[in-house]
């Protein structure tokens, strides 16, 4: 089992010593120690720093003996001295709550006990989604992760947010309802109850949806600092750590809630929007074993909700990414995304002296570089490591009843992926080395293989942690061969369970001679477990390709998990919004420009008595069919400019973006106008980037087509009136007139397609700004609230 050690006991009975020292001169001190009342001093003195390190039977609560003599005769004098030296005492020890770190950081350390003694594991679930007009997800819940957490027996259980769904029926509107927080926590506790954990391992993050509709952190909307277990436990502030230590290592886990500190509703509420405070209390956790008088390796894991790509920058441009890659993390686990957009949400992100600015917008595929043999080479101690860490985004419990087992063997990072769709899961395999080739591998691994001869050891062992619900007379490892392009059995063997009956899991290992698998290609060895059950009933973990030589094997995002993974939204909102407005405006001026240069260039060859062999008369022919109809149409043309100015310029839509207690806010193309909410925010916009699901989409999908067909159908016209003029001035033969009538009828076919090409765009307008304006009224959506709806401004 688990012994926990807690910091803030420690500190509590070191200056309780104190003042009872201080105590002990009054008349207050004698009576108390008369009475048996005295602070131990057995192990909380001598501390490990950064973090004080208490057994916990070290530091029990002090008890009141019974007295020795009798109390009347002091009762006088105790009276006297409490209202002065309670008001000291209480004051001293609220301070030394406080652990050490930023505002809010909550440390921990837990020692983890029993065997195996080299794998640490961890459990985490995301996007629970838990919804009053869904009960089949928090059933589901109670049901399947009750089951799995109680057979897996995890040092962690970790919730990376979306605890609860906060929207209607048809999904139109947000709010926070108290119900499902309810029905949440209800969940929680049945689970640990049913698991059989200590609730103390649970650790639950805010999402967006946790906080859709909440104004003020800790406010009456705010659900999650009353239900969520990490209020309930006490966890105050916007980062958590823990670490776990065992067998002479440490590892480390910092949690952290990125969530908008002004909860928008949706849809502009989709980004974490990390403050700089932040990122130094994030910096500062992952920081705290650095530089430390100590032997023990240590494995740094981050969790939150919001992948990389939609985690906006900071005020003073910091991001997430770069206290990352400060500390090389071995994995950033985090959802938000779901498994709608592909099930290879996963990222490698690297930062070395020669790619020190890495890619800013966006990366093409899950690795940013192919080759791993950086340094594998070089086996001096002086050489400079490379800055590295996985982002690793798990599917969600909403749709895809996910859940991931995340195991540490010896500091190699692995997990295993499992869904309950198809019901609970009697065993569950988790190979722990070697390590999958696609999603697992480091650069760093070529220069471990070559240069640190202490790690060999670990390579010459394949191991796996086998959990099941029955009993396991056997597992065995199977390798294959795909060289000739089919898989190919060339190794199979028994594993032998090094765990015993009182373990916290059971870690199978076998020996194998690692280096017959060096290959230069990263896929060509593909690895299996096998578990058969008492009553030969066999299970298998999922093929995974291996490099025992640290390889990476490619693999390539689709074009949607490009989308939401590669690319880095809040890095390339003004971009994209700057660079179509500056399109959208030159489609404007240049017709107006190109119109005068044109006409200017007509006066001079009248008065040059040249006009039938003026250079570029064709050129500016096209520039008369491009540009002279559209600049001539004053009032179209002077719309279309007025219109792009008002985009700019002035807002959008008027709503109530947070709640209906809340006066109507203003959406701009830069966020939604802060002006009502001076009383928490000191920028003058909040919501960006959020707001681009808005702005973009307005801009690409219908401002951008509409002025396009607008220019094409006065080129048309354009097109149309030059080719009456001319056949009046020729020969009114058949075949000419034929050709003529071809021409007509040709741009008339083309006059019709483009207008009903605008039917789809002025419909797509409609459904956007119907859809908004009923995202900021509640009533049609949940009952019991007033009907508030927004205007639409456009």
């Amino acid at each position: 089992m688990l012994t926990l050690f807690g910091g803030a006991q420690c500190q509590i009975f070191k200056v309780s010593t104190i003042i009872m020292s201080y105590l002990q001169l009054t008349s207050l001190g004698a009576v108390l120690a008369s009475r048996g009342f005295a602070p131990r001093s057995d192990g909380c003195g001598t501390v490990e720093e950064p973090l004080p390190i208490l057994e916990a039977a070290h530091c029990r609560t002090p008890t009141m003996a019974a007295s020795a003599g009798p109390a009347s005769a002091r009762a006088p004098r105790l009276r006297v001295h409490l209202p002065v030296v309670l008001p000291l005492l209480l004051g001293v020890l609220a301070g030394a709550v406080s652990v050490h770190g930023g505002d809010g950081d909550l440390r921990r350390v837990v020692e983890v006990a029993g065997e195996p003694s080299s794998v640490v594991w961890a459990v985490q679930l995301s996007d629970l989604h838990l919804s009053a007009f869904h009960p089949d997800r928090a059933a589901d819940f109670r049901r399947h992760v009750s089951g799995a957490l109680a057979m897996v027996n995890p040092s962690l259980v970790l919730i990376t947010g979306d605890l609860t769904d906060a929207k209607s029926n048809d999904l139109l509107s947000s709010r926070q309802q108290k119900s499902e927080w309810i029905e949440y926590e209800e969940a929680i506790d049945e689970v640990v109850n049913l698991s059989g954990l200590n609730k103390e391992i649970f650790y639950d993050l805010r999402g967006n949806h946790d906080s859709y509709g909440v104004p003020e952190v800790g406010g009456m909307f705010d659900f999650y600092e009353k239900h969520s277990s990490n209020a309930r436990l006490g966890r105050t502030g916007n980062v958590q750590s823990i670490t776990l230590q065992n067998s002479g290592r440490k590892h480390l886990f910092v949690g952290f809630d990125s969530a908008m500190g002004i909860g928008l509703r949706s849809p502009t509420n989709i980004f974490g929007q990390p403050t700089d405070q932040l990122l130094v209390d994030l910096d500062t956790a992952l920081s705290q074993w650095d530089n430390h008088s100590t032997t023990s390796a240590v494995t740094k894991i981050a969790f939150g909700h919001f992948p990389i790509s939609f985690s906006a920058l900071t005020t003073s441009g910091g991001s997430l990414r770069d206290v990352f890659l400060k500390h090389s993390l071995s994995a950033y686990l985090c959802g938000h995304l779901h498994t709608n957009f592909g099930r290879n949400l996963k990222r490698h992100h690297r930062s070395d002296k020669h790619h020190h600015s890495s890619k800013q917008y966006y990366q093409v595929n899950i690795h940013e570089v192919t080759s791993t043999s950086i340094g594998s080479d070089n086996c001096s101690t002086s050489t400079e490591s490379v800055a590295e860490f996985w982002e690793w985004e798990m599917g969600d419990w909403r749709s895809a009843r996910s859940i991931r087992i995340l195991a540490i063997d010896s500091g190699y990072v692995s997990y295993t992926d499992i869904d309950f769709i198809m019901g609970s899961k009697d065993v569950i395999i988790v190979p722990t080395f070697p390590l999958d080739a696609r999603f697992m591998q480091r650069i760093s691994t070529p220069h471990d293989v070559n240069c640190q001869a202490n790690s060999t050891s670990h390579f010459g062992m394949v191991r796996t942690l086998v959990f099941s619900k029955y009993k396991i007379i056997s597992v065995s490892v199977k390798v294959y061969d795909t060289c000739s392009g089919s898989h190919h059995l060339v190794l199979e063997q028994e594993m032998e369970n090094t765990s015993d009956d009182g373990a916290r899991g059971a870690l199978y290992t076998v020996p194998w001679n690692w280096r017959a698998f060096v290959d230069e290609s990263p896929d060509r060895y593909w690895l299996q477990i096998e578990a058969k059950d008492v009553i030969g009933k066999k299970y298998y973990s999922q093929l995974r390709p291996f490099s025992v030589n640290g390889l990476t094997a490619k693999v390539k995002w689709t074009w949607k998990e490009f989308h939401v993974m590669g690319c880095q939204w809040g890095q390339l909102y003004y971009p994209i919004m700057w660079s179509t407005l500056a399109f959208l405006f030159s489609l404007i001026i240049i017709p107006c420009t190109l119109l005068i240069l044109y006409e200017n260039h007509k006066l001079k060859c009248r008065n040059s008595k040249m006009a039938g062999g003026c250079s570029g008369r064709r050129l500016l022919v096209s520039f008369k069919y491009f540009a002279a109809e559209l600049a001539k149409m004053y009032s179209v043309w002077s719309g279309m400019l007025i219109y792009l100015l008002y985009l700019v310029f002035f807002p959008w839509f008027a709503g109530y973006a947070v709640t209906e207690n809340h006066k109507k806010m203003y959406l701009y193309c830069k966020g939604w106008n802060s002006n009502n909410l001076a009383n928490v925010s000191t920028v003058p916009y909040i919501g960006q980037p959020d707001v681009m699901v808005i702005v973009l989409p307005h801009l690409l999908f219908v401002v951008l087509p509409a002025f396009l067909i607008i220019t094409a159908i006065a080129a048309d016209k354009a097109a149309y009136v030059t080719h009456i003029s001319h056949k009046e001035k020729k020969d009114d033969d058949h075949y000419k007139k034929r050709r003529y009538m071809q021409r007509v009828w040709i741009s008339g076919c083309f006059r019709k397609a483009l207008i009903f090409l605008c039917l789809p765009i002025a419909w797509k307008h409609w459904k956007v700004c119907f859809l908004f304006n009923l995202a900021s009224t509640l009533e049609a959506h949940f009952p019991y609230n007033s009907s508030r709806h927004g205007s639409i401004l456009l």
